[in-house]
């Protein structure tokens, strides 16, 4: 059987089964549901016509959710994966209401937040999402990142869990991904995905009559606290012990 570091290497994921216990997803959401609802007005609030599908700034609108990095069944593998420095850099929240699905063609993931804008080409494309400056980060950057998906409902195809080409973090544009299969990535609440931000991944529509939510908690993170350029990070949580 494959470790997760093999397969994480080679394929650019790997599914960490049972990190949260039940009573622990239970209290995530919890929380979740208490800091929606004080910041139901805040643009970082993701909402079309209809309930909140996700949210911007998780770790400023969240600081406790840093505690999920530092489990230890997940804090292990991350500083393994990404050495003793390594902190989390962005937190953003996913959700696929019952009646209120969404989708996301294939992609890979290439923004980062940053303190401000700067000058040079290091890092590059300034946008501004939810009053928080972003960039493109660089080849070198971005493959040294990691994300985790912390689950706190069941994914499955029927409420449109993640697809994704094995391998395809091995190429920073798409169009050189090797010809793969994709892989339905189905996870039990209480999972975590790590994945590598370049691997190529989509999210499908729930199926109709779905009735279950698709709640996640996505989680980037770092190797150092040290950018390029003369940048900073927006927020440096370092996955230790020490506070953000």
């Amino acid at each position: 059987m494959t470790d997760w570091r093999t397969q994480l290497e080679v394929d650019g994921f790997t599914l960490l089964p049972g990190v949260l216990s039940p009573a622990e997803v239970a209290a995530a959401l919890a929380e979740w549901d208490a800091v929606s609802a004080a910041n139901a007005s805040d643009p970082a609030i993701l909402v079309n016509d209809g309930p909140a599908y996700g949210a911007r700034n998780l770790l400023q609108m969240w600081p406790s959710v840093i505690a999920l990095a530092r489990l230890p069944a997940r804090c292990g593998p991350l500083l393994d994966a990404l050495g003793p420095t390594a902190g989390v850099v962005r937190g953003l929240f996913f959700d696929k209401p019952p009646g209120h699905t969404w989708a996301l063609p294939w992609h890979k993931d290439y923004s980062i937040a940053v303190a401000e804008h700067r000058g040079g080409s290091v890092l590059t494309k300034p946008t501004t999402k939810a009053g928080v400056p972003h960039v493109l980060a660089s080849p070198e950057l971005i493959r040294s990142m990691l994300t985790a998906r912390i689950h706190l409902d069941d994914a499955t195809v029927e409420n449109g869990a993640l697809r994704v080409i094995p391998g395809s973090h091995a190429h920073y544009e798409m169009g050189r991904d090797e010809p793969r299969d994709p892989v339905t990535v189905c996870c039990r609440a209480g999972d975590v995905l790590l994945m590598r931000p370049l691997l190529t991944h989509s999210s499908g529509h729930s199926a109709p009559g779905a009735n279950r939510h698709r709640r996640i908690v996505h989680l980037e993170c770092a190797p150092s606290p040290a950018l390029p350029g003369g940048y900073e990070w927006h927020t440096f949580c370092p996955i230790g012990d020490s506070p953000c």
